[in-house]
This record gives structure tokens, sequence and C-alpha cells, in this order.
């Protein structure tokens, strides 16, 4: 966990309505670069099945298909 502004990612989410039953959630994770180096380890486990995928997926077994 990093408290230095200068040093933090960010993430930013949308939800997006698609119909009036569905909504797509967008999300974008930017400036990885800040974390200094080895920042590409960080793009690498954000990315990787126990980063965003595994709490996206964890979000739309809550939350998907409630029609």
């Amino acid at each position: 966990m990093e408290i230095e502004p200068h040093n933090t990612s960010e993430v930013e989410v949308w939800f997006v309505a698609e119909d009036p039953g569905r909504t797509r959630v967008e999300l974008e994770h930017r400036n990885l670069d800040r974390h200094g180096p080895g920042w590409q380890s960080v793009a690498e486990g954000v990315g990787h099945d126990q980063g965003w995928p595994l709490y996206l997926d964890r979000y739309a077994a809550l939350f998907g298909d409630r029609g």
C-alpha cells in the first residue's frame, strides 16, 4: 500500500447503461509507472488471474444477471 500521492497509480471505474436491465462496467488502471522501479511487476500482478480479473469476476458473480 502506497500513501504518497505522487507514487500512486489511479483506478477509474465507469458504469455504462447498455439497456434497462444491463450495465457494463469499464475499468482503467493507469499510471502504474508511478510506483517506481519495478513497476512492471505491479502491472503484471494486477493483470494476473489473482488481480483485477479475480475481483471483476467476483463483482459479476455478486451483481450479474439480477433480472
